[in-house]
């Protein structure tokens, strides 16, 4: 029996950062919070998500900075990184009934899900989530198309109760400082009309939200094996993200 809650990072469009949020908020969760996480790679075919951590493991494989955090981290937390596995999207959910069975102790398996409403497949995936979250920037194309999709699953899957879905909601993300406040402000009354929630948490767009492990030695910000540095932590909004994200869940 599934005691786990599912939590699929889903949206139809690239480059609203679907992939960056579902390692972060994973990554903070296991490794700050202290809960139990596990991740559903669906990013076929690529599967960036399973690559970051091939990346990250060659990282503490090779250098010997890395190698000494990992051990300190494992000392202190008493527990392995968060698995992760591929699969593809229509076969997600038997893939985390199956890691929910090796691990009975984990409190959310993550999905980095396609969002393509046009395939039964993926469709009937999405429709076994508890909780999904879809990334948004400020850019005609991307809105429109996660209006849609985060539309149809309130429409058709949670307002009819024909899924266990227990809500969607938007995010912001990469948000440009230097834009109007207008522009964002305008972006929410169109998504208050479609009667979609939008978390009061802001990601902004920075360049930390590209610092993963590398020979240099700096401070990592997204990785799979390592929480997100607390200094770069500072500004970045996202602590309240996941807290913001907890209290929903937790609710």
């Amino acid at each position: 029996m599934k005691e786990a809650t599912y939590v699929a990072i889903s949206t139809q469009k690239g480059g609203a950062g679907k992939t960056t949020l579902t390692v972060l908020v994973a990554s903070y969760l296991h490794y700050v919070k202290g809960y139990n996480v596990a991740v559903v790679d669906c990013d076929f075919p690529q599967y960036s998500i399973h690559d970051m951590r091939k990346r990250d493991m060659k990282a503490v494989m090779e250098d010997g900075h890395y190698k000494v955090l990992a051990y300190e981290q494992l000392k202190r937390l008493k527990k392995n990184p968060y698995t992760i596995r591929c699969s593809r999207a229509e076969d997600a959910v038997k893939t985390a009934e199956n890691l929910v069975a090796a691990q009975p102790d984990l409190d959310f398996v993550f999905f980095d899900l396609p969002g393509t409403i046009n395939n039964a497949d993926v469709v009937q995936t999405i429709s076994q989530m508890d909780y999904i979250f879809t990334p948004i920037i400020a850019d005609r194309v991307v809105m429109e198309s996660s209006i849609k999709f985060a539309t149809v699953i309130n429409e058709q899957m949670i307002s009819t109760g024909k899924s266990g879905i227990k809500g969607i909601y938007l995010v912001w993300n990469m948000v440009d400082g230097r834009e109007k406040t207008e522009l964002y402000k305008a972006y929410d009354k169109v998504c208050a009309e479609f009667a979609l929630p939008i978390l009061e948490t802001h990601l902004p767009d920075s360049k930390r939200f590209r610092k993963e492990t590398a020979a240099e030695r700096k401070a990592v910000f997204r990785s799979t094996a390592f929480p997100a540095d607390k200094i770069l932590v500072r500004g970045s909004n996202l602590d309240k993200l996941v807290d913001e994200i907890l209290g929903i869940i937790k609710n």
